[in-house]
């Protein structure tokens, strides 16, 4: 309970309460005393009527005067606190009696006659006094209960006097000096708990004042301030705490400052490019509905345009990252010094940028884009020693009621972007529905989708086509190629005539590329297994792009280092472009296979006047030729004339030649006729399944 007091409580508690335990003790002494002295006024006033009732009854007890005696009595009955007053013999036998009284026989009670007797009782006192007859005259006022033998004179007992005396008046006398008492202290104690009060209030006053502040600190008001009424230390204490919630408070404000700095910070970063200080993606998006949302409101017409550099990688590649972003931001200042006043640039990404164009229509849309483009064009970027020119790309779409979602006018801008830089780059295409490059470019994009299902579903396959001799002489070597196949949704093949272009496109070969070798890996594990027999070459195409990529090159090779018996039985074929555009990149890949016994063909030969020029750097051990050329060699003198270049160059440098695409007999017999080693199409054999080839041993892992 005195846990839940208060200090104010607690300081008056001890004012009061030393105040209060002395005044009951005192109160306690003092009733006591009273209570004494006036029982002992009583009994003292008792006494002496009873000395003075005995020498004065003893004339009126010798001669047996009743009437004497009852006069007396009604004399000493007076006194109010006298009940009664009696006189009896020496025999007990009453004479005279006065007032009530409730007697004993003295003589049966055996008193002795030599003093007074007094009989307490609860609310009377009764007192007995010997009467005595003396020979000689006697002194009324001599002490009755002197022996008289030392009094030197004789006394015979002839009667007793009984006086009552109540004692109602006593223990009235005694309630009153109490109840005065109790009042006394009281008064005194509520006048003690008056001033603790006052006192204690002067003294918590501050005290509070300081606990209540203290809390409101501590609940976040930080203006909260003591009253600084207090000296000494008290003083102290309100002008310590006023300092501290002050420095609190300038903390306080510091750090939301801080805050609001950082939040002001994060809300600029993720509406904002780190690099350029554009708005980024998501900030533009945004934008872009609610412009969009105007037009279908509002009938207002806008202009989107998708902004990609030209060249842009050949930078980042030659100089690295640091250029390009150097690229980068000084691009977007200049970008930005040309924009109008509601115009909105951002960067999507990479080396991609969109421009937002409200209130603008087409025609002027188009000036606008012509002059950013032209900026681009002219603007020269410079980097340690060299200098590089760079253009753009631009893709415009309109905006207005029929232009769908947000989603449906980047796809669109982005697809008339990629068609600008499909048609020359540096330039500006504006976004057609009835575009057939657009559709060319959509229907890639659905193919991109229909690739990248075809390797999560396992919807590849293998068929081989046989490679012959054109003699028809059966070798100790068997020499196939590998083609690959996509699943349709009814089951039947795709070939990869339709899905290649885009795979290339967007950058799928590699993991096309992935898929195959695996697959030729795992194939030829298990012919080498059953057919031992004869000597099988396994043909696969590798894109450029898979011989640019490390992580496939150095893949390739780690399968080859746990299996290097594999590496006779596999012939790598690298297309005449793949292995123009990446020289030392290919002659170095064909280095590290030859190390396990791979063979290489150079496929496609032919298509371009500079393939004899490159093709002494190329150490490969097959020469297929073109089929552009075979298809029509039966017609076209020009065509057997390069069949017949192609076909002599490569023996001159040590060169099997493989002749592609022979659909007729006669296009076989006018090969033979030039002397081509090997010959490959549907008039030599048909492309089957792997199961023909290997039977029952190609199963699926």
């Amino acid at each position: 309970m005195t846990a839940s007091w208060g200090i104010r409580r607690r300081v008056i508690g001890l004012a009061v309460l030393p105040v209060a335990i002395v005044g009951m003790l005192l109160l306690f002494q003092l009733i006591s005393g009273k209570i004494d002295d006036l029982d002992e006024s009583l009994r003292t006033r008792a006494v002496a009527i009873a000395r003075q009732l005995a020498p004065a009854a003893e004339y009126g007890v010798a001669s047996g005067n009743i009437r004497i005696l009852q006069t007396l009595l009604e004399k000493a009955a007076i006194e109010p606190d006298i009940r009664g007053v009696a006189v009896f013999t020496d025999n007990g036998l009453r004479l005279a009696q006065v007032g009530q009284g409730t007697w004993i026989d003295p003589e049966h009670a055996k008193l002795s006659p030599g003093r007074i007797h007094m009989i307490e009782y609860a609310n009377r006192l009764v007192y007995y006094a010997p009467i005595t007859r003396t020979e000689v005259a006697v002194d009324d006022y001599e002490m009755l209960d002197t022996p008289a033998a030392e009094s030197g004179k004789s006394a015979r007992l002839i009667g007793w006097v009984g006086l009552e005396v109540s004692r109602s008046a006593t223990i009235q006398s005694q309630r009153d000096s109490i109840l005065r008492s109790l009042l006394i202290l009281l008064a005194g104690l509520s006048v003690s708990l008056y001033l603790a009060w006052r006192i204690g209030r002067q003294i918590t006053r501050p005290i509070l004042g300081l606990t209540h502040t203290v809390s409101r600190i501590g609940e976040g008001h930080l203006d909260a301030r003591v009253e600084q009424t207090g000296q000494a230390e008290l003083g102290m204490l309100q002008r310590g705490i006023n300092h501290m919630a002050a420095h609190l408070q300038a903390m306080q404000d510091q750090m939301q400052e801080k805050i609001d700095q950082a939040t002001a910070r994060l809300v600029y970063q993720a509406s904002h490019d780190a690099l350029t200080g554009l708005i980024n993606r998501h900030e533009f998006e945004q934008r872009l509905e609610r412009t969009l949302l105007s037009a279908l409101q509002q009938g207002r017409e806008h202009a989107l345009c998708y902004m990609d550099l030209d060249q842009f990688k050949v930078i980042n590649d030659t100089c690295g990252h640091a250029a390009g972003d150097e690229l980068l931001l000084q691009l977007a200042l200049m970008l930005k010094a040309n924009l109008r006043e509601r115009d909105t640039l951002a960067r999507l990404g990479g080396d991609e940028f969109a421009l937002l164009l409200e209130n603008c229509s087409i025609k002027d849309a188009l000036e606008v884009a012509d002059t950013f483009r032209a900026e681009v064009q002219r603007f020269r970027f410079k980097w340690e020693d060299r200098i590089f020119a760079v253009g753009m790309s631009v893709g415009m779409v309109a905006i207005n009621r029929d232009s769908g979602t947000a989603a449906n006018l980047l796809s669109a801008a982005d697809a008339a972007c990629y068609v600008a830089k499909d048609r020359g780059r540096n330039q500006i295409h504006l976004y057609e529905i009835r575009d057939i490059d657009l559709a060319r470019h959509r229907g890639e994009i659905q193919w991109v989708t229909r690739i990248h299902r075809a390797l999560e579903e396992d919807r590849l396959r293998l068929s081989w086509q046989e490679i012959r001799r054109t003699d028809g002489e059966t070798g100790a070597t068997r020499h196939v190629e590998l083609l690959l196949r996509m699943k349709d949704d009814d089951g039947s093949d795709i070939l990869p005539m339709a899905f290649i272009p885009a795979a290339e496109r967007y950058s799928i070969m590699p993991a096309l590329d992935g898929w195959v070798i695996e697959e030729t890996l795992r194939l030829c594990k298990r012919y080498l297994a059953f057919r031992q027999a004869q000597h099988c070459l396994f043909a696969v195409n590798l894109s450029g792009a898979s011989l640019k990529a490390p992580a496939f090159r150095q893949k390739l090779l780690a399968h080859l280092q746990e299996n290097p018996v594999m590496g006779p039985h596999l012939c790598f074929e690298i297309t005449e472009t793949a292995a123009i555009g990446n020289l030392g990149v290919v002659n170095e890949f064909i280095e590290a296979m030859r190390e396990f016994g791979c063979s290489f063909a150079l496929d496609d030969f032919g298509s371009g006047l500079s393939s004899f020029i490159y093709l002494k750097n190329l150490k490969v051990d097959f020469l297929k030729i073109d089929g552009a050329f075979v298809r029509d060699i039966a017609i076209n003198p020009v065509d057997r004339s390069m069949v017949e270049a192609v076909h002599r160059i490569g023996h001159q440098m040590g060169l099997k030649t493989v002749a592609e695409y022979v659909e007729s007999d006669e296009i076989l017999a006018i090969l033979r006729q030039i002397g081509v080693d090997f010959v490959q199409g549907n008039a030599v054999h048909c492309p089957e399944s792997l199961e023909t080839l290997c039977g029952s041993t190609y199963l699926k892992a």
